[in-house]
């Protein structure tokens, strides 16, 4: 399958995990990399050019760290301006239909962060509740996240495998080897379980 990265990430300079993993993902064959930030400096989004790269793709990943339990504002501004109407949804949109779609994030809170009883009240999947929506609104399959919690307190050995773990996900899915219906079993996944969901 035709694969889409579009990475949103203000504070590159701060984010060696986020980075790494983005330098990987631009070496990858078959694999489309966009950096939304470096593209779109002033906002300034090419409504026609990005609509464009999503029909010319199977699979749209965002990446991005959540900063206060969102998207950083540029990709919402991306949502806003390309998932238009007769494009994206209504009578004449679902020109996204049958695709999926999946965010790949990283967060600054632990796991035990991400519980009820947890500083944040909530699991973490329902912060991303807007993107599942967005998703199912467009016709598209909204995947379960593949997530890094803790990055910025993290041991290097934990980090890096989460780091090799990236391309190998991207690779899956351009290789439909990649085992969705398992996937769509689980609320997210992780480097943890990679293995577990992909066909060699």
């Amino acid at each position: 399958m035709r694969v889409l990265v579009l990475f949103a990430h203000p504070a590159q300079r701060k984010s060696s995990i986020n980075t790494a993993m983005a330098a990987s993902a631009t070496e990858l064959e078959g694999v489309t990399f966009v950096d939304l930030y470096a593209e779109y400096p002033r906002f300034s989004i090419d409504v026609d050019r990005e609509q464009r790269r999503l029909m010319e793709h199977d699979v749209i990943l965002f990446q991005f760290p959540v900063f206060w339990y969102s998207t950083p504002a540029l990709l919402k501004q991306w949502q806003d301006l390309v998932l238009e109407y007769g494009f994206a949804y209504g009578p004449q949109g679902k020109k996204l239909a049958g695709k999926h779609t999946m965010a790949c994030v990283t967060t600054g809170g632990g796991i035990s962060d991400y519980t009820e009883d947890g500083g944040n009240r909530r699991v973490f999947e329902q912060f991303l509740y807007p993107l599942e929506q967005t998703a199912t609104l467009c016709g598209m399959e909204y995947l379960p996240p593949f997530i890094l919690y803790s990055a910025n307190h993290l041991a290097e050995e934990a980090a890096q495998l989460h780091i090799r773990s990236y391309p190998r996900l991207l690779t899956a899915l351009r290789d439909d080897r990649f085992d969705i219906p398992a996937l769509r079993l689980l609320p997210t996944f992780g480097s943890f379980n990679l293995p577990d969901l992909v066909r060699d």
